[in-house]
């Protein structure tokens, strides 16, 4: 009778031993897994021109309603930061808008998330000459979906999904200086291991 016992618990020994399978966590919330579909969304924005992509320096950034997908059959680096025109996330904006046509060659959008309404992301991207789109989430409703919300704020995280819609790569507590290459490197990294 003891033996059985014994024997009913070896199951859950891995959980004693803390080799069960661990969800991972970031101060945002819990991240999705790599490997699996990237949460879906659906945000509105600006994009300038009102295009997700080609679109020009200078160009009106009009409003835009923007799924997960209408993104399929390209990779997407989908970045989540806390506030339009802080030190910080103007310095992340740049850095993917100075590397954008190499994302481009590489077949990816770049899209910057944060609680920021349309009104300022139109005056950031204007302002910054991003042409890119910037998408709005108040509430924090994607934001949590990607564990990258404390409110008021989106959390600086960005998230690597192929054309699949899959999650392949995330960065959590980014430091904004040299991100958006350290992005392009593993974009370039994830294609050829893909192939």
């Amino acid at each position: 009778m003891k033996r059985r016992s014994l024997l009913a618990g070896l199951p859950l020994l891995p959980l004693v031993l803390g080799l069960a399978p661990r969800r991972a966590w970031a101060i945002g919330g819990q991240l999705p897994e790599l490997g699996q579909p990237a949460p879906d969304f659906e945000l509105e924005g600006v994009a300038p021109g009102g295009k997700l992509l080609n679109s020009q320096a200078g160009s009106e950034a009009l409003p835009i309603h923007i799924g997960l997908n209408q993104l399929a059959g390209r990779w997407l680096v989908l970045y989540f930061y806390p506030k339009d025109f802080t030190s910080g996330c103007t310095l992340e904006a740049r850095g993917f808008q100075q590397n954008l046509a190499a994302f481009a060659a590489e077949s990816a959008s770049v899209i910057g998330v944060s609680a920021d309404d349309a009104e300022a992301h139109a005056s950031f991207c204007g302002s910054e000459g991003l042409v890119f789109p910037l998408l709005s989430d108040p509430g924090g409703v994607v934001s949590r979906r990607y564990g990258s919300w404390i409110a008021p704020y989106s959390q600086r995280h960005t998230f690597l999904i192929d054309p699949r819609g899959i999650l392949r790569q995330r960065w959590t507590a980014v430091r904004p200086s040299g991100h958006s290459q350290e992005v392009l490197v593993e974009l370039q990294r994830q294609q050829g291991s893909i192939a």
